[in-house]
């Protein structure tokens, strides 16, 4: 029986070997033996851009604006294929060693074919479109492209646009 951990791997690794993207982390091999799950993947030295965030509070106009389009670049590129994240934030957004923006942790992504609705609630609460909170019904890339949103906010205003720490108070804004 599959734990829900190794099901979310194996997403991860089926997602991620459709990806060949400038702006999504690469996964070169799978090496797997009865009891653990090895990935080698591109390494990106840069670290999170929640980092880089926590660190100047905000980014310049023009910097946000590349990470933006690198971001927007990719999701595109995801969609175009079926491939919609749930999970996009800033924590899942890797910096390179020239700066570059690399989408990563695909774990909670799911294939479908455009247009097919998607009924499972998840992704982080400050990211997640209000039709995912309600528990409708929605479109995956209606819902990644909300997330896209609130990254871009937070990058340029140095703060998400909804936060409270009571996860309640959260989703009522």
């Amino acid at each position: 029986m599959e734990t829900g951990k190794s099901v979310a791997v194996k997403r991860e690794i089926s997602t991620m070997k459709l990806l060949h993207h400038p702006n999504i982390v690469q996964i070169y091999e799978v090496i797997a033996t009865k009891t653990k799950i090895y990935l080698v993947m591109e390494y990106v030295s840069g670290g999170q851009l929640s980092h880089k965030l926590n660190y100047l509070n905000s980014l310049d106009e023009r910097e946000a604006r590349k990470y933006f389009q690198q971001l927007i670049d990719a999701v595109d590129y995801c969609h175009a294929r079926g491939v919609y994240h749930r999970d996009l934030k800033p924590e899942n957004l890797l910096l390179d060693h020239k700066g570059n923006l690399k989408v990563s942790d695909f774990g909670l992504s799911v294939l479908r074919k455009p247009g097919d609705l998607l009924t499972t609630a998840c992704g982080s609460p400050s990211y997640v479109a209000p039709e995912v909170i309600v528990h409708k019904n929605y479109d995956g890339a209606a819902a990644d492209l909300w997330s896209c949103g609130v990254i871009l906010f937070e990058i340029l205003a140095g703060f998400l646009p909804f936060d409270d720490h009571s996860l309640t108070n959260l989703y009522r804004k």
